[in-house]
């Protein structure tokens, strides 16, 4: 074994004390016990190889995301002001990354609109950084734009409990992908949209060509160069970020490029779908007191009237923001502004223009 990835990571410190109180018999174990032993106490559920390189080896070191980054080969020789300043300007290399994507991502939200205009919904699929991000976003779609539960969903490897404490084996197998996305009722409407800076996450990829032997439409964010991207999608978004700051730690730069990808998806889907009215949202849920406020203020903005005008044509509209606007810009009553939205497809200005 390589005693220097076992300092890293602890192990060997841990190992020696649990070797040391073993019974003589545990000690004198053979080899193979011994491989199971270390397995135990890593927590892992892979068997370690002494003096091998696995394929799974091979294919980690040549990843983009898994490269050292000369940037900051000094970090533990660094003052704080210093390991800030290169942890900023690298993070400046996101956004030209991501606007280089655009083409793609334009391409994704053509096929995220058309799924949401037949009734489909759209599912994310990760682990660790990735799964969390994908449920991110998909929980602030219903209070910001007032979109049922169920039209985003985000999928994460070890379920809803690795959104707050690391689940990592749980993305090992490609199966627990397939199982996530039966549980949830995944149809061939629908769209799967893998998140992964490797690209090659068990779990994601497991889902992913599960999705596509289903029928469904499917996405990949990945921060790995498109060149070396393999799997059978219809869109894939491939923001090449660099090596991070520090090796491997992907919630970085890469967390980021995928969180504003995540971020530009759903946010043009939903102006798509008629949930903005110029650049406010007015399909927003009054869930809490700020929500309630910046209602009446987005009300009090389009239609020029004031705060108690606002609030009492909200409340006549039921809260519903959309339907307070047309009903002042239109000088019509919630009935028939209702009746408008309906028929204009939700789009305030068709809407008040009669469309």
């Amino acid at each position: 074994m390589n005693g220097s990835v076992f300092r890293v990571s602890g192990w060997q410190a841990e190992n020696q004390k649990q070797t040391q109180n073993a019974k003589p018999e545990t000690r004198n174990q053979k080899p193979e016990t011994n491989q199971i032993i270390r397995q135990n106490i890593f927590g892992c559920a892979h068997t370690l190889h002494p003096m091998s390189e696995s394929a799974l080896f091979k294919e980690i070191q040549s990843l983009a995301t898994e490269q050292r980054n000369p940037a900051s080969a000094q970090f533990d020789n660094a003052s704080i002001r210093e390991i800030l300043e290169v942890i900023n300007t690298e993070d400046h290399l996101v956004p030209i990354a991501v606007r280089r994507e655009i083409p793609y991502i334009t391409q994704a939200v053509e096929l995220v609109v058309e799924a949401f205009k037949t009734g489909g919904r759209l599912f994310y699929a990760g682990a660790g950084t990735s799964g969390r991000l994908g449920v991110v976003d998909a929980s602030e779609c219903p209070p910001t734009y007032g979109t049922p539960p169920e039209m985003v969903q985000g999928l994460i490897a070890g379920g809803p409990q690795a959104m707050f404490k690391s689940q990592e084996g749980a993305e090992d197998k490609e199966e627990n992908g397939v199982i996530a996305l039966q549980e949830a009722g995944v149809t061939s409407s629908d769209i799967v949209c893998g998140i992964a800076a490797s690209r090659r996450t068990p779990y994601v990829v497991g889902a992913v060509k599960h999705a596509r032997k289903m029928g469904c439409k499917t996405l990949f964010i990945t921060c790995n160069p498109r060149s070396t991207f393999t799997l059978d999608v219809d869109v894939a978004m491939c923001p090449v970020v660099g090596p991070e700051v520090i090796m491997g730690s992907t919630r970085m730069k890469s967390g980021t490029a995928q969180k504003l990808v995540l971020n530009m998806i759903t946010t043009t889907a939903m102006v798509q779908m008629g949930k903005v009215y110029e650049n406010m949202m007015v399909d927003l849920q009054m869930t809490n007191k700020k929500l309630v406020e910046r209602s009446i203020r987005t009300v009090m903005m389009i239609t020029g009237i004031d705060y108690e005008q606002a609030s009492d044509v909200l409340q006549e509209a039921s809260g519903h923001v959309k339907t307070a606007l047309v009903m002042i810009l239109a000088n019509m009553s919630k009935e028939e502004a209702q009746e408008r939205l309906v028929s204009a497809g939700g789009f305030v200005r068709k809407a008040v223009a009669g469309r």
